[in-house]
């Protein structure tokens, strides 16, 4: 392999942990960049840090991506073949009550991203977009050629915006750039303001689960697993430039795993997993929530070969089984 470092942003994220994992088990060499901020609990952050570091093709750089002229020192310095981009500000709710930092995480810091990638010869850039972006949606599965200009919340907004951003580079400046619609990622790692920790977390402590619209809410729940398989094979899909006017070499792709669950069914899963009844508080829908997700995901599996391999049976031991070796339950 290739003495090249891929720079991996929100490296001890979700995400992004699992997929720097997995490029350092493929022989790769990962540069980790992470603000480490206090949006959830840090200690899980350094937890999954510790492991990244234990690898010796694996640095650490703690560093604000809104920085603009440390980012611009970092990308001078390793000029890196391609970028997973993952950092962001993440959550629905939060970006209502919280959206300056939304703006920063967002898109001050994913223009730097683009910047860095544009004046230091970047192959191929992948980018975290979100399922967010097709807003109330209901024609049903998702599709990428579906409208996507009346988002609901401010960070689908925010996920929005970076795939203009990034097209707009990809035509000015021929910088090969991938999209990525992710559909509810869960799994070992997760991240706690997530549904399926959540709802782990309260089960077990026996306080209420929260569950919005009812319980009558569906989603398109993804195993981690199946999402690193998918990423590491477009890191090295780069797009065409076809030369044409008004062409880009640029790609978006929905990661799901085209099968929509109830929440319901999932409290259920969880329940038999962890041996213990949840306690249920039914609630009405939420501002910028939407009743359902499912992804189309035909451009996958035609470029890729994808297909999710992980049912939500499987996923939801995998994740209890992390859950409670993790947190000692």
């Amino acid at each position: 392999m290739s003495d090249e470092a891929i720079l991996v942003t929100g490296a001890a994220g979700f995400i992004g942990f699992h997929l720097a994992r997995q490029l350092l088990a493929d022989g790769r060499h990962v540069v980790g960049l992470d603000n480490l901020n206090s949006y959830y609990d840090p200690a899980l952050k350094q937890s999954r840090l510790g492991i990244l570091r234990e690898h010796s093709r694996f640095s650490f750089v703690q560093m604000d991506l809104a920085d603009r002229s440390s980012i611009s020192r970092l990308f001078a310095k390793h000029r890196f073949p391609a970028v997973i981009h993952l950092a962001a500000q993440a959550g629905v709710r939060h970006s209502i009550d919280y959206p300056h930092a939304y703006a920063d995480a967002n898109l001050v810091a994913f223009l730097n991203v683009l910047e860095g990638c544009r004046h230091h010869e970047c192959r191929h850039l992948v980018y975290a977009s979100s399922s967010s972006v097709y807003g109330a949606n209901t024609k049903l599965p998702f599709s990428v050629d579906d409208k996507t200009d009346r988002p609901i919340s401010f960070y689908a907004a925010t996920k929005r915006a970076n795939e203009l951003m990034a097209y707009s580079y990809s035509h000015l400046y021929r910088l090969p750039v991938t999209g990525l619609r992710f559909f509810t990622i869960y799994g070992p790692w997760g991240r706690p303001d997530m549904a399926i920790f959540l709802f782990a977390k309260s089960i077990v402590e026996g306080t209420p689960i929260r569950l919005f619209n009812h319980g009558k809410m569906r989603r398109d729940f993804t195993h981690i697993e199946d999402v690193t398989r998918v990423v590491l094979r477009l890191v090295d899909l780069i797009p065409k430039d076809a030369g044409r006017a008004g062409d880009a070499p640029s790609r978006i792709y929905n990661v799901g795993n085209q099968r929509p669950e109830e929440l319901l069914h999932v409290v259920a899963l969880l329940e038999k997993e962890l041996g213990r009844e949840a306690v249920k508080d039914m609630l009405p829908m939420q501002p910028g929530d939407v009743m359902e997700t499912y992804a189309d995901i035909g451009d996958l599996m035609r470029d890729v070969s994808f297909k999710p391999q992980t049912s939500i049976e499987d996923g939801i031991r995998d994740f209890v089984a992390w859950y409670r070796g993790h947190y000692n339950v």
